[in-house]
């Protein structure tokens, strides 16, 4: 295992890289309807990261079968936890849920989030699904302390949703990142307290727990990168990158421009 830690210049670049792609997110919320394709979604995004001086991380960004994924970005619908491929077949229902996975590549460093959105009205029970877990984010960062351990952050994301009757994958996790997407350590949304790597300052973590409203029991499709729940039930999906600090982990990702723009709808 071999982990990066940043320095302070390094870290400014990282925040470049996410707050675009906060504002990316932000941008396609204003898309997110029923009768939109997902295809859609995907011209819009990888325009505008383009626009601003950018690279789509995840075009072309090859899986361990080997097969590029072939958007600019996840658009992971109901049952999909992750990974789901943009087309032009999948359209958007009121009452739907969307989780928007998006990663950037600017000035030699990844940026890197993800936010489930709701299409129109959501159910009560979906809208539970969606709150749990985004604030099992915020409790997984809220540990991300130098000092604390990688068990921290992830037994803290586990026992809020589990205490809510939810699963957690196990299969997929969070990640380092910096130059690369995915660096090491791996972040498990399950663990135990006080076990795994000590948290360093100037360490950066993609932090991303992935909720299933059944079972945690996952499958992946033929296309060898769309992972669902094995009992088609819905699945949640947040995400921010982080840098590690001393007393209070810095969130180098936003979603305050996508809260201000759902506010406007």
């Amino acid at each position: 295992m071999r982990i990066f830690l940043k320095t302070e210049d390094e870290l400014e670049l990282m925040r470049r890289a996410n707050r675009l792609v906060g504002r990316t997110l932000a941008e396609l919320a204003k898309h997110i309807k029923p009768g939109v394709t997902t295809l859609q979604l995907d011209k819009v995004a990888g325009e505008f990261i383009r626009d601003h001086g950018a690279t789509p991380t995840f075009l072309g960004f090859p899986n361990p079968y080997g097969a590029p994924f072939p958007a600019n970005i996840c658009t992971s619908v109901n049952d999909v936890v992750v990974h789901g491929i943009p087309d032009s077949k999948t359209v958007l229902r009121d009452g739907d849920i969307i989780s928007v996975d998006c990663g950037t590549l600017l000035e030699g460093f990844n940026g890197d989030s993800c936010y489930t959105f709701c299409v129109g009205e959501v159910t009560d029970e979906v809208r539970h699904l969606l709150d749990t877990t985004y604030e099992a984010l915020y409790l997984g960062i809220k540990n991300a302390v130098a000092g604390h351990h990688l068990g921290d952050i992830s037994s803290a994301v586990q026992d809020h949703c589990e205490a809510q009757g939810y699963g957690i994958v196990r299969e997929l996790t969070g990640h380092g990142i910096g130059r690369k997407m995915h660096e090491d350590p791996q972040v498990p949304n399950y663990g135990r307290r006080g076990n795994g790597v000590m948290l360093k300052q100037g360490m950066c973590l993609a932090i991303e727990p992935m909720v299933t409203m059944g079972d945690r029991a996952i499958f992946m499709d033929d296309d060898r990168w769309t992972i669902r729940t094995r009992d088609h039930k819905p699945a949640a999906h947040f995400e921010h990158t982080i840098a590690v600090r001393r007393g209070e982990a810095e969130i180098l990702s936003s979603f305050d421009e996508i809260k201000e723009v759902l506010k406007s709808l």
